[in-house]
């Protein structure tokens, strides 16, 4: 393996278990309480990841960098910062991961079908398909009959998300530049 796809990995794992942290805490400014968390910032981070893995090394690669950050991430996110005491700590857990999982792996076949178009089009489309299916998931599984205003949280979460993606295109775009494709050998995956 090479170091950039240890990286990834690596990267990947953070921004989840970063993101399932800091989903817990509502942003208390300017009346955003009811609509916003701090992981609606982190977590596109995600997307920005798998679509530099999907350019770099192709679909398949970019799913085994998704399972790697997703143990990763998931592993820590049980030992650090699930209370298992806690019903909706461990619904947020579970949350994440279902959506996680789904939406990463969704992102990964829409932008492999939409690569060959404009450099923007991909890693947009994908991102933003990825995080609405992502960002219902988790609020439905997490928050679902909790008294929690999941429904309003889950709307700017989304609206924040959306933002993100369209700003993680300079990254990607700049990235690009950087990061050259690899040619992989997939008889050995």
């Amino acid at each position: 393996m090479n170091k950039l796809f240890i990286t990834l990995s690596i990267m990947m794992g953070v921004v989840v278990l970063s993101s399932n942290y800091l989903v817990q805490f509502p942003i208390n400014y300017f009346g955003l309480n009811e609509i916003l968390t701090y992981g609606a910032f982190s977590y596109p981070i995600a997307f920005l990841i798998t679509d530099l893995a999907n350019r770099s090394y192709g679909k398949l690669l970019a799913r085994q960098i998704v399972y790697l950050g997703f143990l990763i991430g998931i592993i820590f996110t049980l030992l650090f910062s699930t209370d298992f005491a806690d019903l909706i700590s461990v619904r947020i857990a579970i949350g994440s991961g279902v959506a996680f999982i789904t939406a990463q792996l969704l992102d990964i076949q829409i932008f492999d079908r939409l690569r060959k178009k404009e450099w923007f089009v991909a890693p947009l489309t994908s991102s933003l398909i990825g995080s609405t299916v992502d960002t219902f998931l988790f609020f439905s599984i997490s928050f679902y009959a909790t008294g929690v205003p999941w429904v309003t949280l889950s709307l700017g979460d989304l609206a924040v998300k959306i933002l993100v993606a369209i700003i993680m295109l300079i990254p990607f775009r700049m990235l690009l530049k950087i990061i050259k494709p690899i040619k992989v050998q997939y008889k050995n995956l």
